[in-house]
């Protein structure tokens, strides 16, 4: 079978993989799309992601939906046939972190298509994926699995408008119109925000924030723009850099949250403190999700207008030129590898 593979800074290549089979517990799952996520994008372009650091070839992606072909002995889950999305995280569920119920930060996760431990955890893209069964969630009706494919993006989005607190009523600032922005503003306006603005660089990915319902947007390179509010309730920094964080900490009002969610650069990041303390702030973490996957299928069951964010769906042998794409924000918000085409 054909997998997506990443072998280094740059070097991505469809790789003739071995067909798996399902042991004990495990699934075997047809993938039909994987979604390019932007720490895809940070394996193949900078051959890691934050401080996780490639040391071998990997399987990329953990975005992946598919049909149930099998399973193996005491493997039970939805029939054979049955269209699926993939929870990628496999917790310990020993460590304090799961047994608190913050199963997001397991310190002894498994995650599909992550560098984040050695030997590295192979991920989704693949003709053929297995995994354990409990992973398995069937779609809800009337899901198409081309639109299912945001399911992990949007639960991490759905993760991080939690982490602000009620939203409900709240205006709330997100900077950074990338895939996962333009999906926290589709998670914080069905938290029941009452405004949500957006800030970032490109027009092309503001135009995909107000599809997903953005009430404002904004150019960050124009902070003298009547359209920047002057204080917020609380901010989401979907962007990964210091600019976008540094806006957050400058807009929201005192006693305010600001959630860190982008991934910011390895090392350290200078930013304004002292408005942490002046101001009484807080700044949150917002890493991965965990229930929120379920939550995130049935709101992409009820909400056609996610449809607009897959902004291209390409075959998995143009891995390359999929992910080229992907990377080109003028063009693009969230692209599909299909397995099948």
């Amino acid at each position: 079978m054909l997998g997506c593979v990443i072998h280094g800074q740059g070097d991505l290549r469809v790789d003739e993989l071995p067909p798996p089979s399902p042991g004990s517990g495990e699934a075997l799952v047809a993938v039909r799309y994987g979604g390019v996520c932007g720490s895809d994008l940070h394996y193949w372009r900078h051959g890691g992601v934050g401080d996780f650091r490639l040391r071998e070839p990997m399987v990329l992606g953990h975005e992946v939906v598919g049909t149930v072909v099998s399973y193996g002995a005491g493997g039970d889950g939805p029939a054979p046939g049955t269209a699926v999305a993939v929870h990628p995280a496999t917790a310990c569920g020993l460590c304090p972190e799961c047994v608190s119920g913050r199963r997001n930060v397991c310190r002894d996760t498994r995650y599909l298509g992550s560098a984040a431990r050695t030997p590295h955890v192979q991920g989704g893209f693949a003709a053929q994926l297995v995994v354990p069964a409990e992973q398995l969630r069937a779609l809800p009706a009337g899901l198409p699995l081309r639109r299912a494919a945001l399911a992990e993006p949007l639960s991490v989005a759905l993760h991080a408008v939690r982490r602000a607190g009620d939203v409900s009523g709240r205006h709330v600032l997100v900077t950074g119109a990338g895939p996962i922005g333009c999906l926290v503003v589709a998670a914080a306006k069905a938290a029941g925000a009452a405004r949500v603005t957006v800030t970032d660089l490109l027009p092309r990915a503001l135009e995909f924030a107000v599809a997903a319902g953005a009430d404002g947007v904004v150019r960050a390179d124009e902070p003298a723009s009547p359209g920047l509010p002057a204080e917020v309730d609380a901010a989401i920094e979907a962007s990964g850099v210091a600019a976008g964080l540094d806006t957050c900490l400058r807009l929201v009002r005192r006693g305010g949250v600001i959630v860190q969610l982008g991934m910011l650069p390895p090392g350290q990041t200078p930013f304004a403190g002292n408005l942490v303390v002046s101001r009484e702030l807080e700044l949150r973490g917002s890493f991965r999700f965990d229930v929120e996957f379920d939550e995130a299928l049935a709101l992409l069951a009820q909400e056609p207008r996610f449809d607009d964010l897959v902004s291209a769906v390409v075959p998995l042998r143009e891995a390359e030129p999929a992910f080229a794409l992907a990377a080109d924000r003028t063009k693009s918000c969230k692209v599909l590898l299909d397995f099948e085409g």
